[in-house]
């Protein structure tokens, strides 16, 4: 087996290549680099838990509560005027007790989103989160 040397191996932290002006070492003598993930491509696997995940699971879910327990308008609960939910038949049909249908979830689920998103930047913004 023939060693092959290499004057130097780049090593990339982020997207720029380092050259390292080590001496030449054999492909074979050469080990893998043990650092973490901390360039362009790092991954955080600690998510779950973290205070952004709990607020867009506390504001999806509180979303999703309003429209599914009468709090906020749906498909079948229009708002009036005065802002009182009235009920009415949108034809759509749905097998829940209370008519709540998938694009009551739908939109319930994207509006919990984008203000889980603005407290998320908000928190972020001024140094909070």
């Amino acid at each position: 087996m023939a060693a092959v040397s290499v004057a130097s191996l780049p090593r990339f932290t982020g997207l720029r290549p380092q050259h390292s002006a080590t001496p030449a070492k054999s492909l074979a003598a050469v080990s893998p680099l043990n650092r973490r993930g901390s360039g362009a491509l790092g991954a955080r696997c600690g998510f779950i838990g973290s205070p952004t995940n709990l607020i867009m699971v506390a504001s999806t879910s509180l979303m999703l509560f309003a429209g599914r327990f009468g709090l906020a308008p749906s498909a079948n609960r229009k708002a009036t005027a005065g802002l009182k939910l009235e009920a009415r038949d949108s034809g759509l049909q749905t097998g829940d007790p209370a008519g709540f249908t998938l694009a009551d979830t739908l939109a319930c689920g994207t509006v919990g989103h984008i203000i889980g998103v603005g407290v998320v930047l908000g928190l972020k913004n001024i140094g909070a989160l």
